[in-house]
């Protein structure tokens, strides 16, 4: 169903309720001056098929342009240090979540939803990473503010985002679906940063851009598992993610 820009409410960052005696419930709509980006994260592009015999994810057929294009990215540590994204999972297997972007309400109860599962993936061997489009000084803040107990890394250049294709767009961003999810997860006590969400390359590049997760390694080309976020505020099967890295 095609949504219009102009039929969309107006986004306060203050999430002002709806006037339906439930001041506390937020309401999100996009006023028109800043314009108000919030951030969904999103349903599996595909599911791999999981093997019968044993019920783990199947591997899923890289080409060799994606491995190119993977091994020519770099992404940031919370030191600074760039690190090229295929070492995350060379030597190691890796779940690695990748952010709409640092702010984002529902990336921060997917990255919570992830962390439920580390005592299990840490038991595997299997390292839990996140990624983010923004600064070295956002990824910074976002652990500060969540205590994520993964591995953080920057993406200010969007690198590893083009490389894997992930959806962009207006359209896949502002979805009835992810409305209702923004009003859930702020009921559950979740919150935006809004002074992340508006900066100025969040707002012009990261903000309509999907992201998605991966499990691959160890191994460059050992990529089993890959979901491309298809519109906002539809997750994963976490299943799926644990069948592809643990089983």
């Amino acid at each position: 169903m095609a949504i219009s820009l102009h039929s969309i409410p107006s986004l306060s960052p203050s999430f002002r309720g709806f006037n339906l005696n439930h001041p506390s419930i937020p309401c999100f709509s996009i006023s028109p001056n800043p314009p108000r980006i919030p951030c969904f994260s999103c349903r599996p592009a595909t599911i791999f098929p999981r093997a019968a015999s044993s019920g783990s994810a199947s591997l899923v057929s890289t080409s060799d342009s994606l491995t190119s294009s993977l091994e020519k990215v770099e992404v940031y540590d919370l030191n600074g240090n760039a690190v090229p994204l295929s070492d995350l999972w060379r030597d190691r297997k890796a779940v690695v979540a990748f952010a709409r972007h640092f702010g984002c309400v529902l990336c921060r109860k997917r990255a919570d939803l992830l962390a439920s599962e580390k005592q299990t993936m840490d038991a595997a061997g299997v390292a839990l990473v996140l990624i983010g489009p923004g600064s070295v000084d956002q990824a910074r803040k976002f652990v500060e503010q969540t205590k994520f107990k993964g591995e953080v890394y920057a993406d200010p250049k969007y690198s590893s985002y083009n490389a894997l294709s992930f959806v962009s767009g207006v359209l896949s961003t502002f979805t009835p679906s992810a409305g209702l999810k923004i009003i859930q997860l702020y009921m559950e006590g979740y919150r935006q940063d809004w002074d992340l969400s508006f900066e100025k390359e969040t707002r012009t590049k990261g903000g309509w851009r999907q992201g998605g997760i991966l499990v691959a390694g160890p191994g460059i080309n050992n990529i089993s598992y890959l979901h491309k976020d298809k519109e906002a505020g539809d997750d994963p099967d976490i299943k799926d993610i644990m069948e592809a890295c643990c089983l």
